[in-house]
């Protein structure tokens, strides 16, 4: 490469960042080690190759291989951003009062399953599970009580919903009207990705087809109305949970991301109105460097498919922006206490990686809901690297790495070859129906469970270094009295909201599904009325049908 055309490059991008500065000043005037060395924000090759500005460039540039912002971490740190919710909106509400006071700086509401699966509290496909794994959900009513004191402009807020995403996203809405806070201050991220849930997890409700009209009417409504709002999470997090290697997380979520946009533009919308809320989700493992070249790969693939594959022009629309979650299956109910160390190691691959938000999973998570004193030592984890290590003070401190870009080239080829057979495959909803994904992981899940057993993967107190007469935590135990009280609260609203009301509301709904008008404004006005999730899912059930998995 000629130099000048690398000096011009980094010329321009270090003017553009000076101007940035004047008005983002960095955390500190200076970074320094503990010896006094001066940090730079940017370490550059003296002489670099001809590949260098295609395959790693500047940070907050194309390709973003080096992340995408120019000062990164040392403008501010991720987002700490711990995943919690049990039983009652009220028992929720005091553990995100108890997190946002110990530091945290974004809320993650964890959902149960009846809600994730679009069914009331008193439904009997609930019996047993409310409050169970999250907070459960049933109306407008249990949304305001989860919210009660936190201000809504003040704090982003991510929620794990994606069959009734539409329908949670309208709640939250609506409980910021009642605060005071017009739609378009409010920030956060629904997850909202129907694919991976045919892939690996499990909790969908409807067909692809009518699921994917959801989400597209989600993107199109939150761009006119909601502009802060990131209107998906792409997850490659339950793809690698399912039991994936780290490409394969890679290649599915990236297929499923171009389906996403394939259905938004179908859709009639133009591709940098909505591909700068596109967000992402990924999980982080044990293999350190693997999964800081994973992150720097999916970040470079993305920018490439974003500008070759859809031609978008905005620089916005082809970042890769990611929330992290340590590997909730590399747990492990033995010596516990490990756990801790595990999931430091997987927090600081994805700081090294680039993430913008990171939860790191408590200790005893591989035995029951986390209690309040392991929540607090995961959430001082990821605070100890960001305030004690250095490792944010310089912008991707492992660039240049001879190992860490050989293995982040390796996993971008391997993953394009996945992407290649998904298109041929007819992309990734034809595949999913194929079971194409499915049996991979299937494959790769029951490789890993093999070295485990053999002894070829050690997994540290399991099949290596095992104690006799392990002593049992103390773990966090939900009430079983919950679901009672969440039905009983049930009968007393629709005792005492207008139920005339609520129906002409479902009736409303239902003419828009058969039609092909957007949903959002319509379920919208049905929540605001205090129809429940599992009324507002059972017009939708009645009209789209529900989806058997293959």
């Amino acid at each position: 490469m000629a130099v000048e055309t690398f000096d011009a490059r980094y010329a321009a991008w270090k003017a553009k960042t000076e101007e940035l500065l004047k008005k983002v000043p960095e955390r500190k005037e200076a970074f320094t080690t503990s010896s006094g060395i001066e940090v730079e924000r940017l370490y550059l090759p003296k002489n670099p190759d001809e590949a260098y500005l295609e395959k790693l460039g500047f940070p907050g540039e194309y390709p973003f291989t080096r992340g995408i912002q120019p000062t990164m971490y040392r403008g501010k740190f991720w987002t700490m951003r711990q995943y919690a919710g049990y039983g009652t909106a009220e028992e929720t509400n005091r553990r995100f009062r108890y997190l946002l006071e110990q530091g945290q700086t974004g809320l993650s509401v964890a959902f149960d399953l009846p809600t994730q699966i679009g069914y009331d509290s008193d439904h009997p496909m609930a019996l047993g599970e409310v409050g169970k794994v999250g907070v459960a959900i049933d109306s407008l009513e249990d949304m305001e009580a989860l919210f009660e004191g936190i201000p809504l402009d003040r704090v982003s807020t991510s929620m794990t919903i994606n069959a009734p995403a539409a329908i949670l996203l309208a709640m939250y809405i609506a409980v910021a009207e009642k605060q005071g806070v017009p739609a378009d201050k409010l920030s956060g991220t629904i997850q909202n990705d129907i694919l991976k849930e045919y892939i690996a997890r499990g909790t969908y409700i409807f067909p692809p087809k009518p699921s994917m009209r959801l989400i597209t009417d989600i993107f199109a409504y939150c761009s006119a109305h909601v502009p802060k709002w990131n209107t998906i999470s792409i997850s490659g997090y339950h793809i690698r949970e399912a039991g994936s290697t780290a490409v394969q997380e890679v290649a599915f979520t990236l297929a499923n991301a171009i389906a996403y946009v394939e259905a938004a533009l179908a859709a009639g919308l133009e591709v940098d109105q909505f591909a700068p809320r596109l967000a992402f989700f990924f999980n982080a493992h044990n293999h350190f460097f693997e999964e800081i070249a994973k992150f720097r790969a999916a970040r470079r693939m993305w920018a490439k498919i974003m500008k070759e594959r859809f031609g978008a022009k905005n620089p916005r629309s082809m970042m890769l922006r990611f929330h992290t979650q340590t590997g909730g299956s590399t747990l492990t109910a033995q010596q516990p206490d490990n756990n801790i160390v595990r999931v430091a190691l997987q927090a600081l691959a994805a700081v090294l990686g680039g993430t913008q938000s990171l939860h790191t999973n408590a200790r005893d998570e591989a035995l029951a809901l986390p209690t309040e004193e392991s929540a607090r030592i995961a959430l001082r984890t990821q605070q100890i690297i960001a305030y004690e290590t250095g490792v944010a003070d310089t912008v991707d401190p492992l660039g240049g790495s001879y190992y860490v870009e050989a293995l982040t080239d390796r996993i971008e080829e391997e993953a394009w070859a996945y992407i290649r057979k998904i298109d041929e495959l007819g992309g990734a909803v034809a595949a999913i129906e194929q079971g194409y994904q499915q049996r991979e992981i299937r494959k790769a899940a029951y490789e890993t469970q093999r070295k485990i057993e053999s002894g070829e993967l050690v997994v540290v107190g399991v099949n290596k270094f095992r104690l006799e007469n392990e002593k049992q935590p103390e773990l966090l135990r939900v009430d079983p009295a919950i679901a009672e009280k969440q039905k009983a609260k049930l009968e007393r609203l629709r005792q005492k909201r207008d139920n005339a009301l609520v129906a002409k509301r479902l009736e409303a709904l239902r003419k828009a599904a058969r039609g092909t008008e957007n949903l959002m404004p319509y379920i919208l006005d049905a929540v605001r009325a205090y129809c429940t999730v599992g009324e507002i899912c059972g017009v939708l059930r009645e009209e789209f049908g529900e989806y058997q998995g293959v």
